[in-house]
């Protein structure tokens, strides 16, 4: 179920992760970001779907990532006006630290950029620019206290986060894809209907 612009089973087991953890949602900070990785032909389906439904439930999306990082203009305006509708904050910054300050939840995560182009090396160049964007230990510390961090696995570790941080106490990926089950089983339950 998940094509280049949409993960939805992902994005509803991160959901269902992030109530167990968190409790309320609304005014809760996720911080939705890029993250280096070694390959730059990753889907945008993950900080699309997750910034759609966190938004749509009442959470405060922040997504960091590099300028040639962006996301669709047209998703971004949909996690824009969930926002305004519910009272909640959206921001696009293109710092990672300034994303992780104050969050409840982390979400680093690599995805491509959106660039025309027949020279592969220009869009290795371009991503190599960006080999600080990890999650790690000091990052973390930026976040709140109880932040947690998530990833839809499998996370390229030493290159989008450090094995201390997605071993670490602080992670739920573990839960997180545990959930993706529990998800995954629901909606086949709601499909294959029933009275």
């Amino acid at each position: 179920m998940q094509c280049d612009l949409y993960h939805p089973f992902q994005a509803m087991a991160d959901l269902m992760t992030i109530m167990e953890k968190k409790r309320e949602l609304k005014g809760k900070k996720i911080a939705m970001s890029w993250a280096y990785a070694n390959s730059y032909t990753k889907p945008m389906s993950v900080p699309h779907s997750v910034g759609l439904l966190c938004s749509q439930f009442g959470m405060d999306v922040t997504l960091a990532y590099p300028p040639e990082f962006k996301l669709k203009p047209e998703i971004l305006e949909q996690m824009k006006k969930n926002a305004e509708w519910n009272g909640s904050k959206f921001e696009i910054v293109h710092d990672m630290d300034e994303a992780f300050a104050d969050a409840d939840v982390v979400y680093p995560k690599s995805w491509g950029c959106m660039l025309e182009t027949e020279n592969p090396d220009e869009c290795k160049t371009i991503i190599d620019k960006y080999k600080s964007w990890i999650c790690d230990d000091r990052r973390m510390g930026l976040a709140k206290k109880d932040a947690i961090y998530l990833h839809c696995l499998p996370a390229d570790r030493g290159v989008e986060v450090t094995d201390s941080v997605i071993d670490g106490p602080q992670s739920a990926v573990f839960d997180e894809a545990e959930n993706r089950l529990h998800v995954q089983k629901a909606i086949m339950a709601l499909t294959m209907g029933g009275k």
